[in-house]
Parts: C-alpha cells; sequence; structure tokens
C-alpha cells in the first residue's frame, strides 16, 4: 500500500503525520518538503525516511478531519518558509470529458457533437490525441499548460474556496496534482499526488477562450493527504456537490496515465523543460486535467455549497465549501511614484 502524509498545525507548531487509519501517527518533522530535502540529500526513499521518524504521539483522525482537534490540516504540500517558492499550474484538455466541456463552452449555435467544425480547443485536444503518448524516451506533442498563482493560493481541506468581487462564477474541478520538488542539481523529484479542486471562473472563460488564462488565477484546493508513490493508471473517483444539506449534483469519474490524451511522461516533460521550472529547493503543484464539471451539466455553483471530490487510493475526501465574496468589484488603485 502506498504510504500517506498529512501536514498539520496546531497554532505556532506544525508537524507532519502519517496516516494510518483511524489515527495520524506524528513525525518528527514540520514539513513535508523537509522530509523530501531530506530524502533527496541521503538519496534515500522519501517513504524510509517518513518512517524513521515516525514517534509514540497519536492523535484521532476523525476529530482533525472533522475540525474539532486543536490540530487543523494544512495544504498537502506547502514551502514553509516562502509560499512564492511553489508554482502551482496545471494542464488542461486531457480528458475527453473536459474537451467536449470546453468544445460546448467556445462553440456558438451548434451542438458539441458537431466537431467538423472544430475550435481551437477540440484541435488541441486531437493533437494530444495523435502525438501526447510517445514511446520512451521519445518528445511528444506539447498539451495545454496554465499558470495558477503561488502557493498563497493553496487552500487545505475544510477552507473555502472564494469567489473574488470581480469573477463572474466558480466552480470546481475534480483532479489529482502532481507534487514535486527540485533537487539541488535542478533534477525535479516526484514525491507523490494529492487530491485536487482546480477551481476555475468558467462564466469567464465561456465569454471567449482567450479569458483562460485569467479564469484560472483563482484559489484552489488539495489534500488532505499526500500519497507516495500512488497508483495512477485508472483511478476511479467521485465529485459530490451539496446545498443545505442535499446532493445538487454528483458524478463518478476517473483519471490517470492510461485515462488521458497525454502520458505522465510527456505530460512532465513538457512542464520541467523549461530551466525556470527547476530551481533548487523550489516546489511544483500541477494538476492533471478534469473528467468533468458540474457547469459542463449546467449547475451555478451558490454561497455555502459543499464541494466533495475524493479518488480511490488517495485518502479521504477534500471537502471545501464556496464563499461568494459579497461586497462590489472596485477599480484597483496605482500609485506612481514620480
Amino acid at each position: 500500500m502506498s504510504l500517506r502524509l498529512i501536514q498539520l498545525q496546531n497554532g505556532a507548531r506544525r508537524r507532519v503525520a502519517l496516516v494510518e487509519e483511524p489515527y495520524l501517527h506524528m513525525l518528527e518533522a514540520d514539513s513535508i518538503h523537509a522530509l523530501a530535502g531530506e530524502a533527496i540529500g541521503r538519496r534515500a526513499k522519501l517513504s524510509d525516511i517518513a518512517r524513521d521518524k515516525s514517534t509514540n504521539e497519536v492523535v484521532e483522525y476523525d476529530a482533525v478531519y472533522e475540525a474539532k482537534s486543536p490540530w487543523r490540516i494544512l495544504p498537502s504540500i506547502d514551502h514553509p518558509e516562502d509560499a512564492a517558492r511553489c508554482l502551482v499550474s496545471g494542464t488542461g484538455l486531457t480528458h475527453l470529458g473536459s474537451a467536449r466541456d470546453r468544445q460546448a463552452m467556445h462553440v456558438k449555435d451548434r451542438p458539441a457533437e458537431q466537431i467538423e467544425s472544430l475550435t481551437d480547443s477540440m484541435k488541441m485536444f486531437r493533437w494530444g490525441l495523435e502525438g501526447g503518448r510517445p514511446a520512451a524516451g521519445c518528445i511528444g506533442t506539447s498539451p495545454e499548460w496554465f499558470y495558477k498563482g503561488t502557493g498563497a493560493i493553496l487552500r487545505a481541506h475544510n477552507e473555502p474556496l472564494e469567489v473574488p468581487s470581480y469573477a463572474e462564477d466558480g466552480g470546481e474541478e475534480g483532479e489529482i496534482a502532481g507534487v514535486y520538488v527540485i533537487g539541488t542539481d535542478g533534477t525535479p523529484y516526484r514525491i507523490g499526488m494529492t487530491t485536487g479542486n482546480e477551481f476555475s471562473d468558467h462564466c469567464f472563460e465561456k465569454r471567449n477562450y482567450l479569458y483562460l488564462a485569467s479564469s484560472k488565477l483563482r484559489n484552489c484546493a488539495i489534500g488532505p493527504e499526500l500519497v507516495v508513490d500512488p497508483e495512477f493508471s485508472s483511478v476511479p473517483g467521485e465529485v459530490v456537490i451539496r446545498r443545505s444539506d442535499r446532493t445538487v449534483w454528483s458524478k463518478s469519474i476517473r483519471t490517470g496515465d492510461a485515462e488521458m490524451c497525454h502520458s505522465l511522461q510527456n505530460i512532465e516533460h513538457h512542464h520541467f523543460k523549461f530551466h525556470e521550472h527547476r530551481r533548487p529547493g523550489d516546489i511544483h503543484v500541477h494538476f492533471f486535467g478534469a473528467d468533468c464539471l458540474s457547469f459542463g451539466e449546467g449547475v451555478r455553483l451558490a454561497n455555502g455549497d459543499v464541494m466533495q471530490i475524493s479518488f480511490e487510493g488517495y485518502g479521504r475526501p477534500l471537502k471545501n465549501v464556496v464563499r461568494i465574496e459579497a461586497k462590489a468589484s472596485t477599480s484597483a488603485r496605482i500609485v506612481a511614484l514620480e
């Protein structure tokens, strides 16, 4: 079984814990970033380093998960010293469902099934089908890539995802994200994967696909657990949207290397081919794409809705509530230094 880690905070104290249901076993470590750095420096397995640091301090997972403990859950990875040393990004148009949603979003006056008139989104998806799974050692077609922000936009399990006053909407995207730490020699190390909610503004994006970049500049959530060396061939999952104790939408989903038009190898190559993405000590959180969205089926999330995302083998579900900023958007104040 894969090893599962979780990051916790109690006031000024931080700890990493090993998940062994129904308990969390505290480690002699305050961040997964530090554990990964030690594993890289010692040329050891992260799982071995984590097990070696296990202590006798144990807390009940239920209380922590349900926010009934002094310990609260942090994002499943962060840079404890500088949030700007964590880059959050993603790859889109990797799943057939997401391509269909994007096609329907950007096509006018004709159904998505009429692919004789392809949008640029569907063209990119077709390129992925044709060249996104190259032979080992070869380079395939570049996937779509987008930037979401620094580590400052990461939210944890139980934390709200905010729709800012200037946004037109906020919608869930249930995905798995890869987590990477860059070694001292510039080598990217994949230290694990985690459940993610790649929250985006789909209404704004729908206006024109060129708005995609800014529609992605929103907070997002990862966790609650980082899974070291997980199964990523074909991973079943589920997304559930609840409103006032009733389910307004739910969907069984599937992701993984075998479920995408781009292989994991190809996605990782085209992210880390850039020298700027291989700065020693940096963290990268990269979303691998969504199978489907509630927005694609006509659902608009409301203030207070609870989004729940789970994947088999990736620990407990990730839950976040939608918070829509009520105040009106105002013009940004810019001061000229004369």
